[in-house]
């Protein structure tokens, strides 16, 4: 039986978990920001601004990602505690994603391979790779790393590879 599950853990994929990668929608192209009236948010001094047409879930989105703006990034910050004095970036996806009412908890970063369904959604979209998730919200980027300056939670418009990422989206957005 130990030999089994040492061969079923070097079998599972390194997309995460126990699900396949053949399953996933793998982004193939930068993650970039352009304002589009109407279709997402705008960024300004910091503080982004939903669309006056965005769904409910999508305003209360980013009401939360706006309050992690002057947060530090803390390992495992967001987990322990869902009003943490910094995030990690599981922590930030999972705060914004509870605040919107799209999850209840705090979810891993690796377990968000599974989160709600495959592809790009219409209006908030996760990326998903091994030690690391960010989203988008409205087409504007949230994110504790990758270009675009401070470390910490932060709304980004700068371009990131997609590449190596999985994307996910909440059903129905």
């Amino acid at each position: 039986m130990k030999s089994f599950l040492l061969l079923l853990a070097a079998l599972v994929p390194l997309c995460g978990g126990l699900v396949s990668c053949a399953s996933q929608v793998k982004a193939r192209r930068p993650v970039s920001y352009h304002f589009e009236y109407g279709r997402t948010a705008m960024l300004k001094d910091g503080i982004a601004y939903a669309p006056k047409n965005a769904p409910a879930a999508v305003k209360r989105a980013i009401a939360a990602g706006n309050r992690l703006q002057s947060m530090p990034y803390k390992w495992g910050g967001g987990h322990a505690k869902f009003e943490d004095y910094g995030y990690d970036c599981s922590g930030s996806v999972s705060y914004v994603l509870r605040e919107a009412g799209l999850i209840k908890g705090c979810i891993p970063s690796k377990d968000f391979f599974g989160y709600g369904k495959k592809g790009e959604g219409k209006w908030i979209t996760l990326y998903v790779r091994n030690g690391h998730v960010f989203m988008t919200v409205a087409g504007l980027r949230l994110d504790t790393g990758g270009p675009g300056g401070e470390s910490g939670p932060r709304w980004k418009t700068a371009t990131r590879q997609g590449r190596g990422h999985v994307m996910r989206h909440p059903s129905g957005y």
